[in-house]
């Protein structure tokens, strides 16, 4: 039995690790990498609708073949130009705080990862409210002197605690968003990032997780196995989500706040 145990746990987490790094590293590791233009998949910042977009891409170096970064772009109705929300850990070697809240390409490549648009919300003052709602909490992150790759709190970290403060995005962050599980001030439970459910999680080390977004995931060490329905799909550490995806990301914002 315990043979059997231990077989399943190597299958479904280590296997898809080594298979990912094997992928990540025959690769070119060099394409791209100062690449900072749009990739195309944020609107023109002139036009007059107020937009939230999150995105996610393959993490710098040795970290890609395990996860991805993610990141906030926002633009107010009455703005002309994208504000970036992410946590970036190099910062701290330079005495910076960890949030960096700034005028950046929306869209363009990390270190040679082309991002993936997660989620999208366009509308006016409704969405601008919600704007205001992000700025203010990625302000008060009550990590922004201290960074931890692994188990958090990361890059991940911050944007599910965004997510989880404006539970309207109901935002379904990957799998592969390692950190994600870690919950702040060492809670044991909280909603899950779409506010669609909950979850529980032992300092980021071993959790659970279960909601109308995200399924179910169970996470071990930062690596996470999971099965969704809505829309249905697996999901495997470092592989990520195999199967539909949800079309239903980008939206007009119309309900009330």
């Amino acid at each position: 039995m315990l043979l059997k145990s231990v077989l399943v746990v190597l299958f479904l987490f280590v296997a898809p690790v080594g298979c990912m790094v094997v992928a990540h590293y025959s690769g070119d590791q060099n394409g791209g990498y100062g690449q900072r233009s749009s990739t195309g998949l944020a609107p023109e910042a002139a036009i007059e609708d107020a937009i939230i977009q999150v995105y996610s891409a393959r993490a710098a170096r040795w970290r890609g073949a395990i996860g991805v970064h993610t990141w906030f772009a926002t633009k107010r109705t009455t703005e002309t130009s994208y504000t970036r929300l992410e946590v970036i850990g190099y910062r701290l070697r330079w005495g910076r705080d960890t949030v960096r809240i700034r005028p950046g390409v929306p869209d363009a490549m990390w270190f040679g990862s082309e991002p993936t648009l997660l989620r999208e919300i366009r509308g006016d003052e409704q969405v601008d409210a919600l704007i205001d709602k992000l700025h203010a909490t990625a302000s008060a992150y009550p990590y922004n002197k201290v960074y931890k790759v692994w188990p958090g709190p990361n890059s991940n970290t911050f944007v599910a605690h965004l997510a989880r403060q404006v539970p309207q995005l109901r935002l379904e962050l990957p799998s592969t968003a390692v950190g994600k599980d870690y919950l702040p001030h060492g809670a044991l439970a909280a909603r899950t990032p779409s506010g669609t459910g909950v979850q529980v999680s032992l300092g980021g080390y071993i959790g659970l997780m279960a909601g109308i977004e995200e399924g179910v995931e169970v996470d071990l060490l930062g690596l996470t196995v999971g099965i969704d329905l809505l829309p249905p799909a697996i999901k495997l550490p470092g592989i990520g989500r195999i199967g539909f995806r949800d079309s239903k990301r980008i939206e007009l914002y119309e309900s009330e706040i």
